[in-house]
């Protein structure tokens, strides 16, 4: 028979005024109602800089993406900041969201659905999807206007070491440069990702060297299949000095790797990213030299050269929008090609036929992007934050209460 223990003395030793008491519990009632910080999962993201969100344009900007009906979504990797811009009943409509160091984006074509990767430890990836409606409410019924923002609705976590980049869709499953593998990976749903592909250079007698970055594998042009893709990198072979040291050698080392073989099919690119297959074409930014170039029976034709570090790359029938960033201070070796300090943060739309740049929109106190996505208008106008709006806003409160990504009014 168990046996009763000595009596506990249950009074606290120092009673607790009740205003200290309803000061702590008014804190914690407080905490965590910002939809940013919800929908981000990101305690920060409520904080943003407004001047990270000014912007100039120059030329035919604005006039490009209403001729196209389309939608420019860009991550901004170094200040967390994914952005997207279209023109809404002729005018310019700006909207941002912060998520940390988004870099690679990818659309699921028949779902219309955006994939971001957040490439901080651990690394995750985002998927996002459009409102199309609100759920029909007696409490608060929705008073704000009828667009079709992306908002979160799920997110996977993978370890740090991926070091994901690029994300592409390949036969309608989800692939990344996993750049801390020298490979490129599968990403299944568990958290979990399978490597299917890696260049023959990284192959020794003890077998492929998965365990470092050695070559900075870093962009996915997709293709029908694995084999019939291509990869980016910054070097073809594995040495001493890595990615990131500052005596790493990079100009004129770039490659791209054919899927197929898995040996370069074309040399010569300093730190190139963002290859991208197009009308039947391959695209890559020479990013140390600030261009926009076109890759043909292994030989690399210059389109455009734009003023700073290109990476992004998104195109939209002739159209290609390419990022520009700043360089870095301490790798400004990495930017031979390119006067470091006139460097511009922002987008490019330029002709592939002609090379012209017909627009460009330039955030003065930018910094990095990385990706660039254009979709069609009807899938979405952006994401749930205005540009120029006071935040915590009705309209954002009642969003979040009651969006449904349906066209049923039904959740979804």
């Amino acid at each position: 028979m168990a046996q009763n223990g000595p009596k506990q003395n249950l009074k606290p030793r120092a009673a607790k005024s009740a205003s200290t008491l309803a000061g702590l519990w008014a804190h914690h009632h407080g905490e965590w109602r910002d939809t940013a910080q919800i929908a981000s999962q990101w305690n920060d993201a409520a904080e943003l800089d407004p001047k990270l969100l000014r912007y100039e344009v120059q030329g035919q900007w604005w006039a490009t993406l209403a001729n196209l009906g389309i939608t420019l979504v860009v991550s901004r990797e170094y200040e967390h900041l994914l952005m997207a811009m279209t023109v809404q009943n002729g005018d310019p409509h700006l909207s941002f969201m912060k998520l940390p160091h988004p870099s690679g984006l990818a659309v699921d074509a028949d779902k219309g659905h955006l994939y971001v990767a957040s490439t901080r430890n651990p690394n995750q990836v985002f998927e996002l999807a459009a409102v199309h409606g609100h759920l029909d409410r007696l409490d608060m019924p929705y008073e704000g206007p009828e667009d079709n923002p992306l908002v979160p609705v799920c997110s996977h976590y993978y370890p740090g070491c991926y070091y994901m980049h690029d994300l592409a869709f390949i036969g309608g499953a989800l692939f990344a440069n996993s750049v801390g593998q020298n490979a490129v990976v599968r990403l299944a749903e568990n958290g979990r990702g399978e490597r299917v592909w890696w260049p023959k250079c990284i192959e020794t007698d003890d077998g492929p060297v998965f365990g470092q970055n050695h070559i900075q594998l870093n962009s996915i042009a997709a293709g029908a299949h694995i084999e019939h893709s291509f990869f980016s990198a910054s070097a073809d072979k594995i040495s001493a000095r890595r990615p990131g040291h500052r005596n790493f050698p990079v100009d004129k080392r770039g490659v791209i790797f054919s899927g197929q073989t898995r040996e370069p099919i074309v040399h010569g690119l300093t730190r190139p990213h963002s290859a991208r297959l197009h009308q039947d074409k391959l695209w890559v930014d020479n990013s140390g030299y600030g261009e926009l170039c076109l890759v043909e029976n292994g030989q690399l034709t210059i389109v455009a050269r734009l003023p700073g570090w290109t990476r992004g790359l998104g195109f939209w029938g002739d159209i290609a929008f390419v990022g520009t960033s700043r360089v870095i201070p301490r790798f400004r070796q990495y930017a031979p090609g390119l006067e470091v300090e006139n460097s511009l943060c922002g987008l490019h739309a330029v002709n592939i036929q002609s090379g012209d740049i017909l627009g460009s929109i330039i955030w003065p106190y930018g910094n990095q992007i990385f990706a660039v996505e254009p979709l069609g208008h009807q899938i979405t106008s952006g994401f749930p934050f205005p540009v120029g709006a006071k935040r915590a806003t009705r309209r954002e409160k009642l969003l979040f209460y009651s969006y449904t990504l349906d066209q049923k009014g039904n959740e979804a």
